[in-house]
């Protein structure tokens, strides 16, 4: 859990990180959220454990102690690894939140009624789309985009609040016919409040190190990536870099 954050949604918030992600991103910066079970980590600054069990009630509990600054300045942002895993638990907590702002911040992969039951709870989406290609999506992050395609129009036509997010990878996910793509895949969209193209994190390195995991990206990682806004306009999307 992380107090005070500002780009996981609108205003100050606080941002849960739930545990498990069924991708694996290449360039994934939070790999402590690979496995649903804790996990030691160990660096320069010591050993930390990454998660702990709660019950919905004990973290809405905890959640609701900051109330009075959340109500007023922002809310809470659900996200991971990937809240769909976990979809029970978050509407049985986001229920008990008492009129909070809640967002999610999603990859879309996951079953159709897990997705529909966390876009009804929540006040925003917020969902990653990072390839527009199936065999490139594939590739990249070992999963078939199909499911995530599917629940995006699912919630075009939901009506609900939602913004789009694109990590921007050198090489990637930043070239002009992915962005090009996701554009004209969520141009006219009800409830489509814009595009967020988030910079590269390059501190993924020492994370995986800290994991016990190896880092080989197999992808330039110090190249600048292209914030193309061009792909976005020419469709009427509207599109900002974090």
């Amino acid at each position: 859990m992380r107090e005070f954050t500002v780009h996981d949604g609108p205003g100050i918030r606080t941002t849960v990180f739930l545990k498990g992600c069924p991708l694996r991103c290449a360039w994934c910066h939070n790999p402590e959220g690979f496995s649903r079970q804790p996990q030691v980590m160990r660096g320069a600054a010591g050993e930390r454990t990454a998660g702990r069990p709660y019950r919905a009630g004990e973290l809405a509990t905890r959640l609701k102690a900051q109330a009075p600054i959340l109500r007023e300045a922002g809310g809470v942002t659900f996200s991971g690894g990937e809240p769909l895993l976990q979809a029970p638990f978050v509407a049985d907590v986001v229920r008990r939140l008492e009129g909070l702002h809640v967002a999610v911040e999603t990859c879309g992969y996951g079953r159709e009624d897990d997705f529909r039951a966390l876009a009804e709870c929540a006040d925003l989406i917020l969902f990653g789309l990072k390839l527009i290609d199936p065999d490139e999506h594939a590739r990249w992050t070992g999963r078939d985009n199909a499911p995530i395609l599917r629940n995006l129009r699912v919630l075009g036509r939901a009506g609900r609040p939602f913004t789009i997010r694109v990590p921007l990878v050198p090489g990637v996910t930043d070239t002009e016919e992915n962005l090009g793509g996701i554009a004209r895949a969520v141009r006219g969209m009800d409830g489509l409040r814009g595009v967020e193209l988030l910079p590269y994190n390059r501190a993924a390195g020492a994370k995986y190190a800290a994991c016990g995991l190896p880092w080989r990206p197999a992808f330039d990682e110090t190249r600048p990536p292209a914030a193309n806004l061009s792909c976005f306009q020419a469709c009427g999307v509207e599109a900002r870099l974090l």
